[in-house]
């Protein structure tokens, strides 16, 4: 199986490094592409025997796995340009949001998924999104859930929860790596301990706090019972944050579905226009 990656930007890259990396393909059996052709060579001079397709056309006559990897505005027009080398043996993956898998099956005539993946999955760990087309063949279901199972922990999505799925695995990292550096700041700011002593800290426990849910010692109730012993320091600091996180979480999710629909309604022009 060839894989094809049309856009390499971060996440089209990590997808790349991750793929390589956790050997679920050889670089030889990848052909990639870029807007800015010279970050796609970056890739290339990186693992040898990736090749470096011209235009996304290229990439797609030569492969049989697609991966999309582009902003939601441009999906349209890359679907338009590849669908003469698509056939109905290979698969199209596009890897945002606010396209969903029938838009794209609109479009082309192969095997389609939506695959929403996470930086996690740079480190070989985290979650995986995946949602099916309803003309997607068995045979690319297991192909595609094997691809990511070398690399993450896939799991398969109903339509209806998307955004919420996408907020906790493909932006949960950037949400809560926001607020443990909002916590190693006011930590310097409001004692004598250095940023770089309180980031190396922070780091640890925080790769730790994974560790033990990850390997079963506790679930996160049961963590916060046992570090929380009566009324001593850490059920201080938690009544701090219970008192004053309101409902900043309510307030996230709201915000991060105002900006999903948003995007839903720009591309959903683009496919019922054409």
């Amino acid at each position: 199986m060839k894989i094809g990656i049309i856009g390499t930007g971060n996440m089209g890259r990590i997808l790349v490094e991750s793929l390589i990396e956790g050997k679920a393909i050889s670089p030889s059996s990848m052909v990639i592409t870029n807007r800015t052709i010279t970050k796609a060579m970056l890739l290339k001079d990186r693992y040898k025997g990736l090749t470096v397709g011209v235009n996304a056309t290229e990439v797609a006559s030569q492969t049989d796995l697609v991966f999309v990897c582009v902003k939601p505005i441009d999906v349209h027009r890359i679907l338009d340009e590849i669908n003469p080398y698509l056939t109905d043996s290979k698969c199209v993956i596009s890897i945002t949001s606010p396209i969903n898998t029938q838009q794209i099956e609109s479009k082309v005539v192969c095997s389609v998924a939506r695959v929403i993946p996470s930086i996690t999955n740079r480190a070989l760990t985290g979650a995986s999104l995946l949602t099916f087309g309803e003309q997607c063949s068995d045979e690319w279901k297991i192909k595609v859930e094997n691809l990511f199972t070398k690399i993450s922990v896939p799991v398969n999505i109903e339509e209806k929860i998307t955004r919420v799925a996408s907020d906790i695995v493909s932006c949960g990292p950037a949400f809560f790596s926001y607020l443990l550096q909002r916590f190693i700041l006011a930590a310097v700011k409001e004692t004598e301990i250095d940023q770089e002593t309180a980031t190396v800290m922070a780091s640890e426990m925080i790769v730790g706090l994974g560790e033990l849910i990850k390997q079963g010692h506790y679930t996160l109730p049961s963590l916060q019972e046992k570090v929380c012993v009566k009324g001593g320091i850490t059920g201080e600091g938690i009544k701090v944050m219970d008192e004053e996180l309101g409902d900043l979480f309510e307030h996230l999710f709201q915000a991060t579905h105002a900006k999903f629909h948003e995007d839903i309604e720009k591309v959903g022009l683009q496919f019922s226009n054409h």
